[in-house]
Order: structure tokens, then sequence, then C-alpha cells
């Protein structure tokens, strides 16, 4: 679950121009976040993934929000979207496996009802090109690097997904528009 941590529900770091065309990244699941970058690749936000918490036999889980995805999106001029495509993880049992694809799909069944272009991005594939290994603790290093005027969004050891979604959101930019 979430924390009340008040950097959780991240606003704009900066008032955007309404023509200003976003790349944002997003790193799916329910522990995950969206990132959105200008074209220059600054950031502008970082948002933890919405959740909203259900009943799973008598327990609560968090579960991906279409609707708090929804609205987040709604507040940018979304050029392009990059979600990481994912798949079931070593060692997750089949239970966990079903609900995290079923928050991968629900995100990208809101990124095409929304009409937003997107593109799935293998963590293969970006992280090699951002030359990072599979360990999320050096997505976090980088993008206290790239980003140190917001090192305290990435400053806690579990700001990992943050981090991912910044780096996924500037590996589009690498890759597509420059």
């Amino acid at each position: 679950m979430r924390s009340n941590h008040p950097l959780d529900h991240q606003p704009p770091l900066t008032t955007l121009p309404s023509n200003m065309e976003l790349v944002i990244g997003i790193d799916p699941g329910a522990s995950g976040a969206l990132a959105v970058l200008d074209q220059g690749g600054a950031l502008l936000a970082v948002h933890d993934m919405p959740v909203v918490t259900v009943l799973v036999n008598r327990k609560p889980r968090p579960r991906v929000s279409a609707a708090g995805i929804a609205g987040l999106l709604r507040q940018y001029a979304v050029r392009h979207v990059y979600l990481e495509r994912v798949g079931s993880m070593k060692g997750e049992g089949a239970a966990g496996a079903f609900a995290f694809g079923v928050s991968c799909g629900l995100v990208e069944g809101v990124l095409a009802a929304l009409g937003f272009p997107y593109t799935l991005v293998t963590p293969q594939v970006w992280k090699k090109a951002a030359k990072l290994t599979s360990e999320k603790e050096q997505s976090r290093q980088r993008a206290l690097q790239l980003w140190p005027a917001h090192a305290a969004l990435f400053a806690r050891k579990r700001d990992c997904d943050r981090a991912e979604a910044a780096l996924l959101a500037r590996y589009g930019l690498l890759t597509s528009y420059n």
C-alpha cells in the first residue's frame, strides 16, 4: 500500500504552456509510476500509479485505477506514451501474475480509449539503450544523475518505479524524436 509521503502524489513540477507536447513514460502495475518529460528531456512531473483498494478473498489489495490514470493523462498535451511491455516475473505466483497482467492491460486500454499514441517497450530494450542492468537501484541512481533538481522524487529506495518511468520516457525521446 502507498504511504502518505508528501511526494507520493506529485503535482506538475512547473506550469506548462498549453501548446507544449509531452512524452510520458509508464511503469505499469500497482506500484508503478507515470513520468512526464518535455521534448527537451526536462522532467515536468512524476506520479505514482493511481490505485484503488479492492477486496480479494476478503483482503484489501491495491489495483490500478483506470479513472485515476485517465484523469492524470488528460492534464497533459500528450505527444506519445512509452509503456513498459512486461511479462510475469520469475518466482511470481499465478494470482500475482494475473493481477499484474490485468493492470498492464488496463493501462493500455486507457491509452487506447483516450486516443494517445503509444509504444510498448520491453525493459531489456530500454535498459540496454540506457546502459543499465535489470537492477532497479541502478535506474534510481541514473534518475538522480539526470534530474538532480528533482532528487526528492527519487530519494527513497522504493522510488525506483518513478525512476524507471522517467527513464522510459527519456528512452522514447532519444530514440524517436532526436
